[in-house]
C-alpha cells in the first residue's frame, strides 16, 4: 500500500492501509509500504518494504499514519518521477495504491500517464534493460481519498471527516454546557479553507445560529441580519448563541470574514459576552471513529480489487462512498469537478458551487437554511401534529424531536408531544412544545419526552379518543421495532376508528437497525461507536500481558448489526449473529484460527456475539468453550456490553441524520395533510398516508407500512433481507480466514464489489484470483 500524499493526515488512513495489504496478500499480491509519501518513492531504498500480514495488526484504533505522509518537491519534477520508477521498475511493482487529498491523486495520474516515456528515458540511460521495461510497461494506479474538508467531489464521504466531526462536536459539547450558568455568545472557527462541509455540518449537528461557509456567503447586510437572529434568539429565552466559521469564510465581494470579526461586531452591536475558539489541529488527532474505519476498510477492499482488475485502456480510478454503496469512479473526473466548485466560486456562480458539491451537501444545506434562517410565520395552520417517542430510547431521538418540531411551527403548525409512548397517548399525556421547549435538545442522549414499549393494540380505542379530544391531525412516530408495529396496528385500527385515519410518519430510531425499510437507524451509529472504543480499550488492557482472547456480546435483538459493524471498525476475529447460521464445525475452526493465530506475534484476540445469535450457543458457552481449548495458549476474558450502547450524548451522524429525518417527515405530513384534505376536515385511509421514512441506498425515501409487511421476520423482529451482511466476508478475509474456497461466500464478495460507476473492467479475472490464490502480482 503506499500512502503517498501531499497533505497531512486523517484519521481512518491506518483501516485502509491495513485492509489493503490484508486483501492483497490474501489475493496472493506481494505488497510493499511506501514510508514518507511519495518523497518516500522517489529516495527508494529502505522507504519501501515487504508488508506481512501482522505488520498491520494492532493499528485500527491509531490515529495518523503508521507509514508516515510527507510533502514533496522532488516528485513534482521529471527528475524525481524518473527516480520513483527506477525504484518500483527494480521491485517489479505496477500497481500504486494512493491515498489523499486531489493534489496527490493527480499527481499519481501525471505519474501514470508518463510512465511509458519515463521507461524509455531509463532504458536509454542504462539503468533498467529492456527486459525489465516490458516487464513494467504499464502502471495502474487507484485512489482512495483522505481529506477531513470532504471537499472531494464525487464521494458523499472522504475518511477521516467523520473523526474531524467527532473532535469538533466534543469541543461544541464541551463549551455549551458552560453557557447554563453564563450567557454567553460563542464562534467557533473550524477547517475548510475551501469547502464548507465541516461547519455545515457541524451547524446542524449543535443547532447553531449561523453558519459561514466559503461556498455560499451571507447576503449583503448581512451584519445586521445576524445581530437581529441573535437577538431574537436571546429574547425567546436562549442563554446561548452559536456561531460556526469555516476558516475559508468570506463575503459576498470576497473579502475574508475572521472570528475575530463577528465577535467585534457583536460585542459592538449587541454587548453580548463573545468568546471564540479557533480549533486548528485538534481537529485532525484523537482516535478514528467506528464510521471512518469501516469506510477506510471497505475503501481498502475495493482498492485492490480495482488493481487486480485495471487494465490499460481502464482510466485511473478512486475508491469512494455513495449512500452506503462502494462505487468506482474516473479519478481525473472527480478531480474536474473539484476544481468547478472552485470555479463556480471564484466567478461568484455560489448556487452551482453547492449543487456541484453533491446531493447530501446540498441537502445539508437546505436543511440549515429552514432551520436557522426562517421566521415562523404569524399566521397558523390551525392544524395540529402529535409527536411520540417509542421503545427503548436511544441517542439521536431528541435532535429528530427537535428538528420536527421546529419545522412544523415554520410550516405554521402547532406542535404537540405526547409523553410515554403509545400508553401515554391513550391517557392523553399531551402538552404544547414550543420553539424553546426544544433548545440544545440535539446533543442530549435519552429521551426527553419519555418512551415505553408498549403497543397501540391494547389501547386502540382510548388512542382514537384522545385524537379526538385534541383534534390532532397527524403522528410522527419515533423509535424502533415497537414504533413499526405501532404504526402497523394504528393502520389496521383505521376500518374499525375513523380517528385513526390522518398521516402517519414512523422515523426508525433505535440502536439495533433492525427496522424494516431504512438502512440505517437513528441511534445505531452511537452504539456503534460506544463498543468499538470499549473494545479498543478492552484489548488495550491486556497490554504486556500474556495472549488473550476476549468474548464479548453486543446487544441487538435478534440483528445482528452492531457485531458485525464493530467486528469490522474493532478488528475482531469472529462476530456470531442470528442472520449467519454458525454451528459447532464453525465454533471449532475459530477456536484452531486463533490458536495459530496466537503463535505469531499477535497477542489479542476479539470474539464479538450478538445477544441472540443462538440461543444454545451462549456468551457464557462460547467463553468456556475458548477458555478449554485455549489451555495453554492463551487465556479468555468475557464481557456483556449491556445497557451502556444505549447511553452517551449522540455521534455527530445521529445528531445530523436525527435532525435531516425529523425535518423531512414533517415537510411531507404537510403536503400529505393538502392531499387528504376534503370538505372542511382531514381524512387519509390509503396505504402512501402512513409510511415509515427510511434511508435507502442513496436516498431517503417514504415507503408505506402495509407495503413493508413483505419484508419482515416478525419473530425474530428484523427485515427478511439487509444489506450489511454482504460485508461479513470483508471481516472474515481481514481476520486471516480463507474463506475462497466457498462458493457461496464467493458470490457475496462479487456483490460487495459488482456496483460501477463508468467502469468497463471485466469483474471475472479478479475472482479468478481470489479462486485460485495464483496471482503473482504487485501492490505497493
Amino acid at each position: 500500500t503506499n500512502q503517498s500524499q501531499h497533505a497531512p493526515t486523517h484519521l481512518g488512513m491506518n483501516a485502509a492501509v491495513r485492509a489493503t495489504v490484508r486483501v492483497g496478500i490474501y489475493t496472493g499480491a506481494k505488497v510493499y509500504f511506501v514510508h514518507e509519501g511519495y518523497q518516500g518513492l522517489v529516495d527508494g531504498g529502505d522507504n519501501i518494504k515487504l508488508a506481512t500480514w501482522e505488520s498491520v495488526s494492532m493499528m485500527l484504533q491509531l490515529g495518523g499514519t503508521v507509514i508516515g505522509s510527507a510533502r514533496c518537491m522532488d516528485f513534482r519534477a521529471r527528475e524525481g518521477r524518473m527516480k520513483a520508477a527506477l525504484n518500483l521498475v527494480k521491485l517489479g511493482i505496477t500497481n500504486l495504491c494512493v491515498i489523499g487529498g486531489d493534489g496527490s491523486l493527480t499527481g499519481a495520474n501525471q505519474f501514470r500517464k508518463e510512465w511509458a516515456t519515463l521507461l524509455v528515458d531509463l532504458v536509454k540511460a542504462g539503468k533498467i534493460t529492456d527486459d525489465e521495461a516490458r516487464k513494467s510497461c504499464h502502471l495502474n494506479i487507484v485512489g482512495m481519498v483522505g481529506s477531513i474538508d470532504n471537499d472531494f467531489c464525487g464521494t458523499d464521504m472522504t475518511i477521516g471527516t467523520d473523526s474531524a466531526l467527532h473532535r469538533i462536536i466534543e469541543v461544541v459539547d464541551a463549551i455549551t454546557t458552560t453557557a447554563q450558568s453564563h450567557q454567553r455568545t460563542f464562534i467557533l472557527e473550524v477547517m475548510g479553507r475551501h469547502c464548507g462541509y465541516l461547519a455545515l455540518v457541524t451547524a446542524l449537528a449543535c443547532g447553531a445560529d449561523w453558519v459561514f461557509i466559503p461556498e455560499m456567503p451571507p447576503d449583503d447586510g448581512w451584519e445586521g441580519h445576524l445581530c437581529r437572529r441573535l437577538a431574537d434568539q436571546r429574547a425567546r429565552g436562549s442563554r446561548l448563541n452559536v456561531i460556526i466559521v469555516a476558516e475559508g469564510a468570506m463575503d459576498r465581494a470576497g473579502n475574508p470574514i475572521s472570528s475575530e470579526d463577528i465577535k467585534k461586531l457583536v460585542e459592538k452591536n449587541l454587548g453580548f459576552d463573545t468568546r471564540t475558539t479557533v480549533l486548528g489541529h485538534v481537529q485532525r488527532g484523537g482516535t478514528p471513529s467506528a464510521f471512518d474505519r469501516i469506510l477506510g476498510s471497505r475503501m481498502g477492499v475495493e482498492a485492490v480489487m480495482a488493481l487486480l482488475e485495471a487494465t490499460p485502456e481502464t482510466p485511473a480510478c478512486v475508491v469512494s462512498l455513495s449512500g452506503n454503496q462502494a462505487v468506482r469512479l474516473p479519478l481525473m473526473e472527480c478531480v474536474q469537478v473539484t476544481k468547478d466548485v472552485t470555479t463556480a466560486m471564484a466567478e461568484k456562480r455560489w448556487e452551482d458551487a453547492i449543487k456541484l458539491r453533491g446531493k447530501s451537501f446540498e441537502n445539508n444545506w437546505n436543511t440549515y437554511k429552514m432551520l436557522a434562517h426562517i421566521n415562523p410565520p404569524d399566521t397558523k395552520s390551525n392544524i395540529n401534529v402529535a409527536i411520540v417517542n417509542i421503545g427503548a430510547p436511544c441517542a439521536g431521538m431528541n435532535a429528530a424531536v427537535r428538528s420536527a418540531v421546529r419545522i412544523g411551527i415554520i410550516q405554521g403548525h402547532n406542535m404537540l408531544a405526547v409523553h410515554d409512548g403509545f400508553e401515554g397517548l391513550a391517557q392523553g399525556k399531551i402538552e404544547p412544545i414550543t420553539w424553546t421547549g426544544v433548545s440544545g435538545w440535539t446533543g442530549k442522549g435519552g429521551s426527553e419526552l419519555g418512551t415505553k414499549r408498549v403497543l397501540p393494540s391494547e389501547y386502540i380505542e382510548e388512542i382514537s379518543l384522545t385524537i379526538a379530544k385534541f383534534n390532532i391531525h397527524s403522528l410522527v412516530i419515533i423509535g424502533g421495532f415497537e414504533a413499526y408495529m405501532g404504526g402497523l396496528e394504528l393502520v389496521q385500527g383505521r376500518d374499525k376508528y375513523e380517528e385513526l385515519c390522518i398521516p402517519m410518519v414512523v422515523i426508525p430510531a433505535t440502536v439495533s437497525n433492525n427496522v424494516p425499510g431504512s438502512d440505517f437507524s437513528i441511534g445505531a451509529d452511537t452504539a456503534l461507536n460506544t463498543i468499538t472504543s470499549t473494545c479498543d480499550r478492552i484489548k488495550q488492557s491486556a497490554a504486556g500481558t500474556k495472549r488473550r482472547v476476549f468474548i464479548i456480546e453486543t446487544a441487538g435483538g435478534y440483528c445482528g448489526y452492531l457485531a458485525t459493524m464493530a467486528g469490522l471498525a474493532a478488528g475482531a476475529d469472529a462476530a456470531y449473529i442470528y442472520e449467519d447460521k454458525f454451528g459447532i464445525r464453525d465454533l471449532e475452526m475459530n477456536v484452531e484460527h486463533l490458536v495459530q493465530k496466537m503463535k505469531t506475534d499477535v497477542k489479542r484476540g476479539l470474539i464479538l456475539r450478538n445477544e441472540n445469535c443462538n440461543a444454545n450457543y451462549t456468551t457464557d458457552f462460547i467463553f468456556a468453550l475458548y477458555s478449554e481449548e485455549g489451555k495453554g495458549i492463551f487465556d479468555c476474558r468475557k464481557n456483556v456490553l449491556g445497557h451502556m450502547q444505549q447511553g452517551g450524548t449522540p455521534t455527530p451522524f445521529d445528531r445530523n441524520f436525527g435532525t435531516k429525518m425529523g425535518s423531512k417527515a414533517v415537510l411531507w405530513i404537510t403536503e400529505k395533510l393538502k392531499e387528504v384534505y376534503r370538505h372542511g376536515r382531514i381524512f387519509a385511509n390509503t396505504p402512501d398516508s402512513a409510511c415509515v421514512l427510511g434511508m435507502k441506498k442513496r436516498a431517503l425515501t417514504f415507503q408505506p407500512l402495509a407495503e413493508l409487511k413483505e419484508q419482515t421476520d416478525f419473530v425474530h423482529r428484523i427485515p427478511k433481507t439487509s444489506w450489511w451482511l454482504k460485508l461479513r466476508p470483508i471481516m472474515k478475509i481481514l481476520a486471516k480466514y480463507n474463506i475462497s474456497l466457498d462458493t457461496s461466500e464467493h458470490a457475496h464478495m462479487e456483490h460487495v464489489i459488482k456496483k460501477r460507476v463508468s467502469m468497463p473492467a471485466p469483474i471475472g479475472a479478479a475472482h479468478q484470483i481470489v479462486m485460485k490464490n495464483t496471482c503473482t502480482s504487485q501492490i505497493v
